[in-house]
């Protein structure tokens, strides 16, 4: 009988520095705060900025209350802010709890090439994890920079792929990236951050049911992770091992989860740019808490309606959709018409522009409690075809054609959404956002103590003020 020595293939298994989970290790470990460019890390404030108002606001919400509820069931102890409440708690509650808060509205930000709400994963991770250890604020940064940029070269490997099989990537991905960001910021050494990848790839979840019934379970798609995140983080410091194969193996995460079973040469060629190529760059903020992809469609119904159209004289409206955004947005059409509840709505084409013609705007208020028969009726006006000259997901374009009841013919035509980089926000409409959101949870004057201290987060030495007016709530 031939005996094996499990120590020695154990060490045999650790040495292979071929294994893209050790590649991603010593990618992520090499970035220093002062490697990252100042413009990347003015970026990465703003959408910090604006994750920490949509979870704030969220937090005041009906539908929310059990997102709000999760800290308690964590027990008491820890140094962690929970978004919306004044009592600390444990960083594995408010991770868990803060990231579902960020990703609850359908307001967060999407690096669209690679279809990914990274934000909602590594900023409550970052977060927490930096509070705990009373970690600087550039400490922070850099984590939160790093393990968002990891994400998104996660799923710049295979786009699209993870929704085909039926997974959300920033559910399937993220416990990757959160465990990445609150390694970085515990200090773990190459080996330890490589077990923490291969941990998290068994944590990995987040499946595209929840669009059928509008169940708002969706939000634990980046809550999930980001608590799975910390812990594979927690477990690999403790001595628990991960496969570092977890990448490219024959059951690792890009052969279940994308059915993709030669990773290697893309994940490669995209690591290979990190530190010279910073994809925050192309991250797009919200202007409306509904899915991305219908966002651009209400921009061109609002152009029509802007040139003296009024919406009672309307007949018919067509939409041009670009190929791919239909499986979320328009299938089944009869489904997308009758939404089961506003929170389903999120992702109906017909619904939004429907909502946009019965009231005028879309709103936070216009996706939560029951859908209204007046909407849907404004609905029934919409109907759909692809779009021939579409270039998603490199952009979120859209075409509108409006008919009147006199058969008058209006069309309107985006090329990219906005809030992308090539039609960004301002700096006044993203600080505009924050404090909408903020208003109705923080008193006196934190809104804007929590904005200064967002933005001078890269001389602070910790979070304390950060903290404070975080937890200065109504």
């Amino acid at each position: 009988m031939v005996q094996v020595d499990l120590r020695t293939t154990v060490s045999r298994g650790t040495c292979d520095q071929s294994a893209l989970a050790r590649m991603v290790a010593e990618q992520a470990l090499a970035i220093r705060f002062d490697d990252i460019p100042a413009d990347v890390v003015a970026l990465a404030k703003i959408h910090f900025r604006d994750q920490l108002g949509i979870g704030l606001l969220a937090a005041t919400l009906p539908r929310n209350r059990p997102l709000v509820a999760l800290a308690s069931l964590f027990g008491t102890g820890g140094n962690a802010t929970a978004l919306g409440c004044a009592a600390p708690v444990t960083p594995a509650a408010a991770a868990l709890r803060n990231g579902s808060l960020m990703h609850s509205l359908e307001y967060d930000a999407t690096h669209i090439a690679s279809i990914t709400h990274a934000g909602s994963v590594v900023a409550p991770v970052a977060l927490a994890v930096c509070e705990e250890i009373g970690g600087s604020g550039a400490e922070f940064l850099r984590a939160f920079v790093v393990g968002w940029e990891m994400f998104v070269r996660l799923g710049l490997v295979a786009p699209g792929s993870f929704s085909k099989r039926g997974f959300q990537f920033t559910a399937a991905g993220g416990p990757l990236a959160g465990a990445l960001t609150a390694s970085l910021l515990l200090g773990l050494d190459r080996e330890q951050m490589t077990s923490a990848l291969g941990i998290a790839g068994s944590q990995a979840s987040g499946v595209m049911e929840f669009v059928h019934e509008g169940a708002t379970v969706k939000a634990l798609h980046a809550g999930w992770p980001a608590h799975a995140g910390l812990l594979a983080a927690r477990l690999a410091e403790a001595g628990m091992t991960g496969p570092s194969s977890i990448l490219e193996g024959a059951d690792g995460f890009y052969a279940v989860y994308a059915g993709d079973l030669h990773p290697a040469t893309r994940l490669r060629e995209h690591l290979n740019t990190f530190g010279d190529r910073w994809h925050f760059r192309e991250a797009a903020l919200k202007a409306r808490a509904c899915c991305h992809y219908i966002q651009p469609f209400l921009e061109c119904l609002e152009d029509v309606l802007s040139r003296g159209l009024h919406a009672e004289t309307i007949a018919a409206v067509h939409c041009e959709v670009p190929t791919g955004q239909e499986t979320l947005i328009c299938e089944p059409w009869t489904e997308k018409l009758r939404p089961s509840t506003a929170y389903q709505a999120k992702f109906s084409l017909p619904y939004a522009l429907g909502a946009l013609l019965a009231d005028g705007a879309v709103t936070v208020a216009t996706f939560e409690g029951p859908t209204r028969a007046q909407v849907c009726a404004r609905a029934d006006l919409v109907t759909w075809s692809p779009m021939a000259d579409g270039d998603f997901p490199n952009r979120l374009g859209a075409r509108v054609t409006v008919t009147n009841r006199s058969n008058d013919r209006f069309t309107a035509e985006v090329e990219d959404v906005r809030g992308t980089p090539r039609r960004p926000f301002s700096e006044g409409e993203a600080l505009r956002k924050f404090y909408d959101c903020t208003a109705p949870v923080l008193r006196d004057d934190a809104p804007e103590r929590l904005a200064g201290a967002v933005d001078q987060l890269h001389r602070a030495e910790d979070l304390a003020a950060l903290t404070s007016a975080l937890r200065c709530v109504r």
